[in-house]
């Protein structure tokens, strides 16, 4: 008797060690810390002690009209060509705009604390540092459209001495949607996420009913993971695979640079945050944020696009009349990074153009 409650304890030691080494990840490469990758740019040092990595485009700040943050998408970084354009280009718009390595991509630290009002916090606090001024503009594409959300329901009313109107004007590239904001109708969400592919429903099923597994169901080797985070060609569209092919796409070491300090505190965390549990629902939104004359909030979205279905956009667009929507026939998800149009809609944003 004895023996066998040493054997089912020494089982049950395994068999947690096993669990605890599958759900918890290595810890990340942190840049400028020993084993971690350089710091090759500059960075901000921000409440919490992080840092986060920038760069800057366009026009020098004192002299622009405009000043724009970017914040990129999944499996990307702050050299994202959406906001990419020769000199002259900048100077028509007459902007400046500061793009910066989300938390755990690129160059700036992990935030195993990360949430849509902390990513907000960043931004405003990164626009305080820069010295962008008392009202700037946000432009985010695919998973960085859907931290714009944030952005607008927390930079307004960021602190009760602050300018409660900081944003100048927002704009949404494409945004990945939660789809379990409880605003959707559970058969239109119900029907949009059965348009992913089956391993992407059950990628996005776990990061949300169990986020302490996401680690782990995305690195084993039984079921296949995320087709979206592998680049399968099943998730584009043909138009998506045409631009993607005409594309002189960067060199190896620039496409590591993004995870290069690992994928859970990027890509993972992206999935937990994204398709977690928020704390607030867009679609509770009902008020113009942005009002009394001031910019506005745009909303772009290709029709064909295949990663995130364009029918919850609509249903998006017609609960929030003050969101200026623009669907995009014969476009998948890509489409911005076709220069005319990211051109078209930058400046759209900046002159409240419809």
């Amino acid at each position: 008797m004895v023996m066998m409650r040493r054997v089912a304890m020494v089982l049950s030691m395994v068999i947690f060690g096993w669990v605890y080494q599958i759900t918890h990840p290595p810890p990340p490469k942190i840049c400028g810390r020993p084993g971690g990758p350089p710091v090759t740019g500059p960075r901000i040092k921000l409440r919490d002690g992080r840092h986060l990595a920038y760069t800057e485009y366009g026009l020098p700040k004192d002299v622009a009209k405009f000043k724009l943050i970017f914040i990129h998408g999944f499996t990307s970084c702050r050299y994202d060509r959406v906001v990419t354009f020769p000199p002259e280009v900048y100077q028509e718009l007459g902007v400046h705009i500061v793009s910066f390595d989300r938390p755990g991509y690129g160059e700036s630290d992990p935030d195993p604390n990360r949430t849509p009002e902390s990513l907000a916090m960043d931004v405003e606090e990164l626009a305080d540092q820069l010295g962008l001024g008392s009202k700037f503009y946000v432009l985010g594409f695919s998973m960085g459209g859907q931290a714009v959300w944030g952005c607008i329901k927390y930079i307004p009313h960021s602190a009760p001495n602050r300018n409660c109107r900081r944003l100048a004007g927002a704009g949404m590239i494409a945004p990945v949607v939660n789809y379990w904001w409880p605003g959707f109708p559970s058969n239109l969400s119900t029907e949009a996420y059965y348009f992913q592919l089956p391993q992407d429903q059950w990628t996005l099923r776990v990061a949300h009913y169990a986020p302490w597994l996401t680690y782990w169901w995305n690195t084993q080797n039984w079921f296949p993971a995320s087709a979206v985070a592998a680049g399968r060609a099943e998730v584009f569209s043909s138009q998506d695979l045409e631009i993607i092919a005409n594309e002189e796409f960067c060199s190896g070491q620039l496409r590591a640079y993004p995870m290069q300090q690992g994928n859970f505190e990027s890509l993972h965390r992206d999935m937990m945050v994204g398709f977690g549990r928020w704390e607030f629902d867009p679609m509770d939104m009902e008020i113009n944020p942005i009002p009394d004359g001031g910019g506005s909030v745009h909303l772009w979205h290709g029709e064909e696009d295949q990663m995130v279905p364009v029918t919850l956009q609509r249903y998006i667009a017609k609960k929030l009349p003050w969101v200026k929507y623009h669907e995009l026939p014969g476009k998948g998800h890509m489409f911005p990074l076709i220069p005319e149009i990211s051109q078209s809609m930058i400046k759209a944003l900046l002159y409240d153009e419809n």
